[in-house]
């Protein structure tokens, strides 16, 4: 093991014992994660510039006050690292990666290895500048070789000290001002020398004070020499090693523009995004989904600033000024409001006030005669208008609200799934895990269509009224996947429940099986599709109509199936043709409104029930497999 650079104290550290710093108990057996992996371009990863040494020091994590350390050599580091890779590497077509703690700890062992090794400098060096420097170490780079100096004083790295060392055997901290032996002192790159009880109680209360200790600086009131980690192995205890080396890890993700934790509870992962990237949506490894942006839960369709406006409706007074607004009514005389709980419209205010009015014209009762004739009432306009902004509330509410409580039971339901049916279904149908997969991406999907399908109430909520096109077509996408959200739901939740008592055929669960993955691609694709026509503003509207025609309804309703890849749809969007049909008759056929996939003996869709429709506007009789009338090229109403 490679030799310290410290003092000629007894206190002996190892230079190398700042890899404690970014290793925990849990680290054994890890690597340092690929290059790929970061996209910062001051983030040097798998640097060959640390030694034998260094790599030792992977498969140890515990502190030892005597500064040595016991190493062994690791014989299963691939095997550990490829599961590593599993969640540090981005999966394809994800826009983000994982990275726990251990892969974190990894990251900033590498930049200080990279920095120690390019600059030639100790690894308590190289860890004060990227400190300094927010590890950048791009930046770091550019300021040490523009101005080593400067880039040393500006991290309080000293090349000589600034006093001499004591010419006898005895010195006097400048602390407690008693007198102790060399060896009984320690100092920085500076020479200040102050006693190990002085330095223990120093560092101990600049850890207990917070994160601003990793900058800490000698106690000396005009010197701004560095205090390292060095000095923190020696003098602190573990407790106190532990919360310092959880800020070394903390200051190293909030200097990252692109990482940041994971707000789920307990949860100590953090996020890698890729800059660029549409979909802010992210899922961390506990489960938790968030918006990378405002890290609030997923809430794809909508943006940031839609979800903080309705979650701060949904938690305002505000709507209880509405209520009372719209529906009481206040008291002529004192002003109380006054909510009409009997038939009659004779109203009268309790105690003390006890007025008689009329509940319609607010008129005392004792001279009260007829109220029938309209008279323009500014009050009773207003009161109307609140009434109805109550009742699109509450009508938006209670919907994202049922979503999200679908959402947290399919949740539950998946780790039911997860725990128990999937074994049970496996033993019963004697199929390999693999094989029942497909239920728990039905539930993953389901958990997800539900989100998805609630955040659009909150987006319908803030669409404006004068867009009554926008408006049709959104609400004829959002009522299309709520139905196919709830077939999907209901074939995974009701129509598993059989197999799982063995009272179906080996074939019946074959058929259900197929069943069920063709509902989760085609739920899936229709989805992917409504959330970028929502994310895109409905941009296919033409806002100067006042509606939507069939035809577009219809191609909107076939997305999904032309972009299931599973499905031989065969739909023209413009025609299908009589004879075309004729040919097909004897092939499977997939119906227009579901994208089944039929028997060809089939006369109606065993998914929705539809088969041969006639059109509407022509009375045309068209196929069960035309998205569109072959006559006037109209859709058929769903």
């Amino acid at each position: 093991m490679a030799a310290s650079d410290s003092d000629d104290v007894n206190l002996a550290y190892d230079d190398t014992a700042d890899d404690y710093f970014y290793l925990d108990d849990t680290d054994d057996d890890l690597h340092p994660p690929q290059a790929s992996d970061s996209l910062d371009d001051d983030q040097l990863q798998g640097s060959d510039s640390h030694n034998d040494d260094d790599d030792d020091l992977l498969q140890n994590s515990d502190w030892h006050d005597d500064g040595d350390h016991d190493c062994d050599d690791n014989d299963d580091g691939d095997e550990n690292a490829l599961e590593e890779d599993e969640h540090d590497s981005p999966i394809s077509g994800q826009n983000y990666s994982v990275l726990t703690e251990a892969d974190i700890r990894h990251r900033i062992k590498d930049n200080i290895a990279e920095v120690s090794s390019v600059l030639s400098i100790s690894k308590n060096e190289a860890s004060s500048l990227l400190l300094h420097y927010n590890w950048s170490v791009n930046n770091m780079f550019d300021s040490w070789f523009a101005d080593e100096k400067a880039a040393r004083e500006k991290a309080g790295l000293f090349l000589e000290p600034l006093i001499g060392s004591p010419d006898h055997d005895s010195s006097i901290c400048v602390i407690c001002f008693e007198d102790y032996p060399c060896d009984g002192t320690k100092s920085t790159s500076c020479g200040h020398r102050y006693c190990n009880d002085c330095w223990s109680s120093y560092i101990k209360t600049a850890i207990a004070d917070g994160p601003q200790s990793l900058l800490l600086t000698c106690p000396h009131p005009s010197c701004r020499a560095a205090v390292g980690e060095d000095m923190v192995g020696l003098f602190a205890s573990e407790k106190e090693k532990n919360k310092y080396s959880s800020y070394i890890v903390m200051s190293y993700i909030e200097s990252k523009k692109m990482i940041k934790w994971c707000p789920g509870p307990g949860c100590e992962n953090a996020i890698d995004f890729v800059a660029g990237s549409e979909n802010l949506d992210v899922s961390c490894l506990c489960s938790h989904s968030f918006c990378w942006n405002c890290t609030q839960d997923a809430h794809r369709p909508v943006d940031c600033e839609t979800v903080t406006k309705w979650m701060s409706k949904n938690s305002s007074e505000s709507e209880n000024v509405n209520y009372i607004l719209a529906f009481t009514k206040p008291c002529p005389k004192c002003k109380r409001p006054i909510e009409k709980n009997m038939g009659c419209s004779h109203m009268t205010c309790r105690a003390p006030c006890l007025y008689e009015f009329c509940w319609l014209c607010l008129g005392d009762w004792k001279n009260h005669g007829t109220c029938n004739r309209f008279k323009g009432n500014p009050e009773e306009e207003k009161r109307e208008k609140a009434k109805q902004y109550v009742m699109k509330y509450t009508h938006y509410f209670e919907r994202w609200a049922t979503n999200q409580n679908s959402m947290k039971k399919g949740a539950a339901e998946l780790q039911k799934v997860q725990t128990e049916q999937i074994e049970v279904l496996s033993r019963i149908q004697a199929q390999p895990l693999a094989q029942i997969s497909f239920v728990t991406e039905a539930w993953k999907q389901i958990i997800e269509c539900r989100r998805v399908l609630a955040w659009t109430y909150a987006y319908g909520f803030y669409l404006p009224e004068e867009c009554e096109a926008k408006r049709n077509l959104f609400e004829y996408l959002q009522g299309q996947a709520e139905s196919g959200l709830e077939r999907l739901h209901d074939c995974a939740e009701k129509e598993l429940l059989p197999y799982l008592k063995d009272e179906i055929s080996v074939e019946g669960f074959i058929e259900f099986r197929k069943k069920l993955t063709l509902l989760t691609r085609v739920t899936r694709n229709y989805f992917d599709n409504l959330v970028t026509a929502l994310q895109n503003g409905l941009s296919d509207v033409n806002t100067g109509s006042s509606s939507v025609s069939k035809k577009r309804k219809s191609n909107w309703a076939a997305a999904a199936v032309n972009a299931a890849p599973v499905l031989d749809t065969n739909i023209n969007d413009n025609s299908a043709t009589a004879p075309a049909a004729a040919a097909s008759a004897m092939e499977p056929w997939a119906c227009a409104y579901c994208s089944y996939e039929n028997q060809s003996s089939a006369t109606n869709c065993a998914m929705c029930g539809r088969g041969s429709w006639t059109c509407d506007v022509c009375t045309y009789a068209n196929s069960r497999t035309s998205a569109t009338c072959a006559m006037c090229t109209d859709a058929p109403e769903p």
